[in-house]
């Protein structure tokens, strides 16, 4: 099964603040650029993906938005969530996330099982986990224009030296630019 990321960062590497809010990402850049109906990529991405696997803390921050389901930009995609310590989503994600528990080379192999070809893995600790397990394909990483000094880094420690190939780069009017990257393992 192929294993992507898409994922934004400030400048200086991180997903989230402190505390975890990404509120930063809607008051980075060119707010006066006219992005007309540019999406940066994303609906291109999700329509080549056939389910989701994220961390807790992903999971988590997405439940804090209390998103209407008109705002909810997952659609009906299956989204599985890694967690050792919770069981059960929040209330606000019943039905539209399962909790798993355990080794993630056997849950990419049983969503291969079930027909899954192309999963979108999100959430910082999990795409360490899952580089670190040699199960990423490529990275799609949107920089945006703000340096946050601190806060939660895209990537933990990394266990082994990784080539990224094929770098496509993209700009855009609000001054937020997209590097795509394929994951070769050493």
């Amino acid at each position: 099964m192929k294993c992507s990321v898409y994922i934004a960062t400030s400048a200086d590497g991180y997903i989230a603040t402190p505390d975890g809010s990404v509120d930063w990402l809607h008051t980075a850049g060119n707010l006066n650029a006219d992005m007309g109906d540019e999406d940066m990529g994303f609906q291109d991405f999700m329509d080549s993906v056939d389910c989701m696997i994220m961390g807790r803390k992903c999971m988590d921050m997405i439940s804090d938005m209390n998103l209407t389901p008109e705002q909810w930009f997952y659609g009906d995609m299956p989204i599985f969530v890694l967690s050792n310590t919770v069981k059960e989503a929040p209330d606000n994600l019943r039905g539209k996330v399962e909790m798993y528990s355990g080794d993630i080379n056997e849950l990419t192999v049983k969503l291969e099982e079930k027909g899954y070809k192309h999963a979108y893995i999100d959430g910082g600790s999990t795409i360490t986990s899952f580089l670190n397990h040699s199960l990423i394909n490529e990275m799609i990483i949107t920089k945006v224009p703000v340096l946050l000094g601190e806060g939660l880094p895209l990537f933990g420690k990394i266990n082994k030296r990784l080539k990224l190939e094929n770098t496509e780069a993209k700009s855009f009017p609000n001054d937020f630019y997209q590097v795509k990257y394929s994951v070769n393992y050493l």
